[in-house]
């Protein structure tokens, strides 16, 4: 006797995958000619919007984790693309913030940036690239609503 079929649902992570990557793929040439990363990029863009921050405060804001964050971090600091500093009222905390350099790459990227931003709105609409961000906006927040997934 053949096993009863297992009702699935359509896999909503996988699928939020598959549009993260059509999307970076737009981007990731313009990154990597300019020798930046991917995380490197988010925290430049973090860091644009709001600096100084902490580690941790880079984390929540560009989805990295902990241990990858200092990797990240490290590596940028080694390139002029941060600086990070002790902060005076507490020696254990650190606070990272833009570079001359870091400002630099992202005058240059941000045109082509713009360009690529330009194309999706012209493939998807006005309107429908609007829902896509109100979409995802009310998915973030509702899902954090939420109490913690059950083992």
């Amino acid at each position: 006797m053949p096993e009863a079929a297992v009702p699935l649902r359509r896999n909503l992570p996988l699928l939020l995958l598959r549009s993260r990557e059509a999307v970076m793929a737009r981007f990731r040439a313009i990154l990597n000619r300019h020798g930046v990363t991917e995380q490197q990029w988010r925290v430049i863009r973090a860091l644009l919007d709001e600096s100084p921050l902490e580690p941790r405060e880079i984390c929540e804001r560009c989805q990295l984790h902990s241990a990858s964050a200092a990797g990240v971090l490290a590596r940028m600091e080694e390139l002029g693309l941060v600086r990070r500093e002790r902060m005076a009222s507490d020696q254990r905390r650190v606070h990272v913030s833009v570079t001359p350099k870091s400002r630099a790459v992202a005058r240059r990227i941000a045109p082509l940036a713009d360009a690529q931003y330009a194309q999706i709105e012209r493939a998807l609409g006005r309107e429908r690239l609007a829902q896509v961000y109100a979409t995802l906006d009310d998915l973030i927040e509702r899902l954090g609503q939420l109490p913690e997934a059950d083992a």
